[in-house]
């Protein structure tokens, strides 16, 4: 199991309030493997830097979770198939990697 740190941004259609929903329904691919979903953190609407899909706003939001790779790989996968998803990064923590000395 590893940490990780997924940014989400939504399109900025999606009404705010079903955000965290629409969340939890991919975010249970985690739970289903075994992993955890330590938080979720939803900023809001926020002016994009640069257009993305025509659209210069989206709604941003930052999870932390606990997982195996494979089901952080797939996380990504659904995640990319949805048309309300903008765009999507999956990190692992700095403060949580093992330096190879």
């Amino acid at each position: 199991m590893r940490p990780y740190e997924l940014m989400v941004l939504i399109d900025p259609e999606v009404d705010e309030r079903s955000v965290q929903q629409s969340l939890d329904k991919f975010l249970s691919v985690i739970t289903n493997d075994g992993g955890t979903v330590d938080k979720v953190d939803i900023w809001g609407r926020r002016r994009l830097s640069y257009d993305i899909k025509k659209k210069n706003e989206a709604i941003y939001a930052v999870v932390n979770f606990t997982s195996e790779p494979a089901t952080a790989q797939e996380l990504d996968r659904q995640l990319s198939l949805n048309e309300t998803i903008l765009r999507t990064k999956i990190i692992r923590p700095e403060d949580q990697k093992v330096s190879a000395k």
